[in-house]
Order: C-alpha cells, then sequence, then structure tokens
C-alpha cells in the first residue's frame, strides 16, 4: 500500500533534522518553471492571489527570488521534518525508528502544489504555494491544470516499484483532487475520521488532520498492506466502525467526546 498526505502552510526550518539522509524531488523541471511564473508577480499580487497578508506575501516573494539548485542540506531540508503543521504533529517524524523511515521512504508520498509529490527525505526548499491557488500558467488557469497526470504518473511508479495494489488516501480533498484518477492505476481507500460532539458524530478539521497524521505512522510502523489490517487502527481513542461505514473504501474511524 502506499499513502499519501498533503503538506503543511507552516514550515520548520529552525530546528534540524534527526537524520542527514536524504533524496532528491524528482519533478523539479516542473517546480522550476511554476517559479519562473511565481517570480513575475509582485508581492501584492501574491498577496491576492494567496489571499495571505502582506508580511506573509512579502516573505513567499523572498522565497520565490531564492529559491535555486541544487539543493544542499545547507538551503534546503528533508520535506517530512521540514512541515509543521496537525497532519505532521499526529506524524510525529522526527521520533520514527531508523526502519520506520526506512519504510515511509518506500511507502509514504507528500502532495505538493510546487514539488508535485514529494518523498519523505526529499530535500525541498521553503515555499507556500497550495494547491487550490489559481496561478495562471502555461498549462491552464490553475494548479490542476498544470499538474494534469503527472501526479498520478509519479503515484503509478511508486506503486509499480513497491507491488502495491491500492492507494491509502489520507490528503485533503484540495490536495488528492491535483491525482488524476483515471490515470492512477490503484484502488483509493479514503479512511473517515469522525468524533462525537454534542452526541453527534461529525468530521472536525482539527482532529482529522490529525487523525490523518496518527494513522500515517500507525501504517508505517505497523507496515500495513492490507484493508482488514488498517481497520485495526486504534489510537487515541479512535475505532473502526461497520456500522458507521457506507462504502468499502471509505471505512469510518470514530472517537468518543473528549472531556
Amino acid at each position: 500500500m502506499i499513502t499519501v498526505i498533503s503538506p503543511a502552510k507552516n514550515l520548520d526550518y529552525d530546528s534540524s533534522a534527526p537524520t542527514e539522509r536524504h533524496t532528491l524531488p524528482e519533478l523539479l523541471t516542473h517546480s522550476e518553471a511554476l517559479i519562473s511564473v511565481c517570480r513575475d508577480l509582485s508581492p501584492q499580487e501574491i498577496g491576492s492571489l494567496m489571499k495571505i497578508s502582506d508580511k506573509l506575501a512579502g516573505l513567499n516573494a523572498a522565497r520565490f527570488a531564492q529559491w535555486s539548485q541544487p539543493f544542499t542540506a545547507d538551503n534546503a531540508k528533508q520535506a517530512v521534518f521540514a512541515f509543521n503543521g496537525d497532519v505532521y504533529a499526529g506524524l510525529e517524524a522526527t521520533t520514527l525508528s531508523e526502519d520506520a523511515i526506512d519504510y515511509t521512504q518506500q511507502h509514504l508520498r507528500i502532495l505538493s502544489g510546487l514539488y508535485g509529490v514529494l518523498k519523505p527525505l526529499d530535500l525541498m526548499q521553503a515555499y507556500r504555494l497550495e494547491m487550490g491557488t489559481k496561478l495562471a500558467n502555461s498549462r491552464g488557469k490553475n494548479l490542476y491544470e498544470f499538474w494534469g497526470s503527472v501526479i498520478a504518473e509519479k503515484l503509478n511508479e511508486t506503486l509499480a516499484e513497491s507491488g502495491a495494489s491500492a492507494l491509502i488516501n489520507l490528503a485533503s480533498n484540495e490536495y488528492f483532487k491535483a491525482v488524476d484518477k483515471k490515470a492512477l492505476k490503484a484502488d483509493i481507500i479514503t479512511p473517515i475520521f469522525k468524533d462525537c460532539k454534542n452526541g453527534q458524530y461529525k468530521v472536525i478539521s482539527f482532529y482529522a488532520k490529525k487523525a490523518r497524521g496518527m494513522m500515517a505512522r500507525y501504517i508505517m510502523e505497523n507496515k500495513v498492506q492490507d484493508l482488514e489490517s488498517l481497520k485495526a487502527f486504534d489510537i487515541a481513542g479512535y475505532y473502526f466502525s461497520e456500522e458507521a461505514t457506507i462504502k468499502a473504501n471509505e471505512p469510518v474511524f470514530l472517537r468518543e467526546e473528549q472531556s
């Protein structure tokens, strides 16, 4: 099984990574094309496009200007340690064993607006370019049209290399929409996490994001290979519910109200 997760808006380039091991992104030619487009934008245009503050717009304009190859340990950081959001709080990659990191490198992929698909140990330079950004480019009016079937084709390579026939989608809708489902050669399994609040089970964004990260870690540590094994996920009070599951490929995990 191959698992995909989303990136995070927040980044951590201050703390050191627990390993010096690294690889390089495989779609950098595409990334260069996007950087070229982004460098033509003024900070004001970046702010308007991304709906961010003037301060953040200026920061990201500087990042686009500074982005350059080759990537090294001095100017970049491994993706799984650089992203710093709710999913990554659940994943806790810095505490994975060497064996788990090896497995994660082979079986986990991070979707990215700028890099397309990242392996966990791929070096990346700081950026902000969310997949839903309506950035006009030579291939279309947004990033979905820019990436087309490229992401799915790269995932197909990973699936073939690992001999996997299923893809666990732990990414957000915004990011998984960038995967061309018709081109993807895999059964897609999309776990759903619901928390009980005021007597009703519902998807609560903050909790669901962290749960996706926790499940990704569970898959990597236990080398989960099939849906039945995935249903055994029981971290932080979540449990698989047959009754709440409507579609077999969308297993529902419930958690009781948190005190």
